[in-house]
């Protein structure tokens, strides 16, 4: 007999004569002459109410049956007498396939911390808020990929292994299959005996590939896994995690913010509509007032404003910031999260940055000083989106990689782009879990992430 999933047995429309549920118990609860069984599944926030008499099939396989273990109840779907559920089942029959023993057994029934919980990441799912956070992130995965398809854009994937440098920060982990302390002649190429005979990296972005493939299909997005060796040991940053990247052709700065604040705005509305039971969870225990400040978000256009105004917008603010705002250095975490917060109090879009601090690719303005580069700054994140107008122009784009001291040979299939039939267009990245974050309220990265990898971490 298939099983009924908690969440499909939750919302059933009538009773049912015979079902089968599969979950691990959450609690038990012994009476005279009957147990109760909470179980879940992971389909739902909810638990689903088992009782168990005495004299049934099911009571003679209760010994050992407690939280944690995994069983499926088959029995009868009726309508359930207690508070906080239309449904319950009348156990028939029980098969237990995984006791938990309750001295060891790290999940008992009270309130865990985020970090013992991370300790224990291979079974923190079974807990509300890691299931409920998780249902997200997969609620929100498959929203991006649904606006990406309903806007005619083409899945594309793009290497993990690499031997460019996008982002020109030096800051990637290195793949060899070489044995440590190789003995290498002077003069020789160290990687001549490697695998691909050259110096090999995993990617810190999949976006000049994206580019490559976006200037002959026209609209794409990568959505994959990035590897960034930055030893950071702060809340928003990990050395892997997913990013989102379209690039489009025949578009310019104003079609990406445009394009940002769609996808923005359609992801939140999608998970609010879809997982409402676990947005409340996020909503009452985690940071409150979460459901109305994203439904804010998307109940007015994202503000924009110039790098320019918003070095004058943080100058002029009477705020004693820990990093003075300065014409020339980057947005710090506390500029952007005082922008959107405090100043224009909603998502806003931050353009045309100085050049110095921004990659090569970005397309230079006619100022010469800044390029057309553009931030999507959200409340309680900061940054959310960075993209740009891709410089197309072949000149202008090999000046700028000397100017990064990148060797252009290294790039002469991405400057054969603009050789050959070259045309503006546009794209950005989103990181994946810092939308999670500003979807639940999670305020450190671990957590948004399944299992994370930070510097020192590599459990699991």
């Amino acid at each position: 007999m298939l099983r009924t999933p908690v969440a499909e047995a939750l919302g059933a429309a009538s009773a049912a004569s015979e079902i089968r549920i599969g979950g691990w118990v959450r609690t038990r609860r012994d009476a005279k002459g009957f147990s109760f069984l909470e179980l879940n599944d992971g389909s739902c926030l909810g638990n689903i109410q088992c009782i168990v008499d005495e004299g049934t099939a099911a009571w003679d396989k209760l010994e050992g049956v407690n939280t944690g273990a995994c069983v499926a109840v088959t029995g009868e779907l009726v309508e359930s007498p207690g508070k906080g559920q239309k449904w319950e089942v009348r156990a028939k029959d029980m098969t237990v396939f995984g006791l938990a023993d309750p001295e060891t057994f790290p999940l008992q029934k009270k309130r865990h911390s985020d970090e013992f919980l991370r300790t224990i990441a291979h079974l923190r799912s079974r807990t509300n808020k890691y299931g409920a956070a998780f249902r997200i992130r997969a609620e929100a995965a498959h929203a991006v990929h649904d606006f990406f398809y309903q806007n005619g854009f083409y899945y594309v994937h793009t290497p993990i292994l690499t031997g460019s440098d996008c982002e020109g920060a030096g800051e990637m982990f290195r793949v060899t299959t070489l044995p440590l302390n190789t003995p290498v002649k002077p003069g020789e190429n160290p990687y001549a005996q490697d695998f691909f005979g050259k110096e090999c990296s995993l990617t810190v972005s999949g976006q000049l590939e994206a580019e490559a493939l976006a200037l002959g299909l026209g609209k794409v997005y990568t959505f994959g896994p990035t590897f960034r060796a930055e030893n950071s040991n702060t809340p928003r940053h990990a050395a892997e995690f997913w990013m989102i990247e379209p690039e489009v052709a025949f578009t310019d700065i104003n079609d990406n913010m445009d394009l940002a604040e769609s996808l923005t705005c359609f992801v939140i509305n999608r998970v609010l509509e879809r997982r409402a039971d676990d947005m409340d969870l996020f909503d009452r225990f985690v940071d409150k007032g979460l459901v109305d400040r994203l439904k804010g978000m998307v109940a007015q256009p994202f503000a924009r404003c110039s790098y320019r105004e918003a070095i004058d917008i943080l100058k002029a603010s009477g705020k004693n910031f820990e990093y003075p705002a300065k014409f020339g250095l980057d947005l710090q975490t506390e500029h952007e999260r005082f922008l959107a917060e405090e100043h224009f109090k909603r998502p806003v879009a931050v353009y045309d940055y100085p050049k110095e601090i921004k990659a090569f690719y970005m397309r230079q303005n006619d100022d010469r000083e800044t390029v057309a580069a553009m931030d999507v700054l959200v409340p309680r994140i900061g940054e959310l989106i960075g993209g740009s107008q891709r410089e197309e122009r072949l000149d202008v784009l090999e000046s700028r990689i000397r100017e990064m001291n990148q060797d252009p040979a290294n790039y002469w299939w991405y400057l054969d782009l603009r050789r050959f039939g070259s045309v503006p267009h546009s794209g950005f990245g989103m990181g994946f879990e810092r939308l999670v974050m500003m979807l639940t309220g999670i305020s450190n990265i671990r957590d948004a992430l399944p299992f994370p990898r930070t510097p020192g971490s590599l459990e699991f």
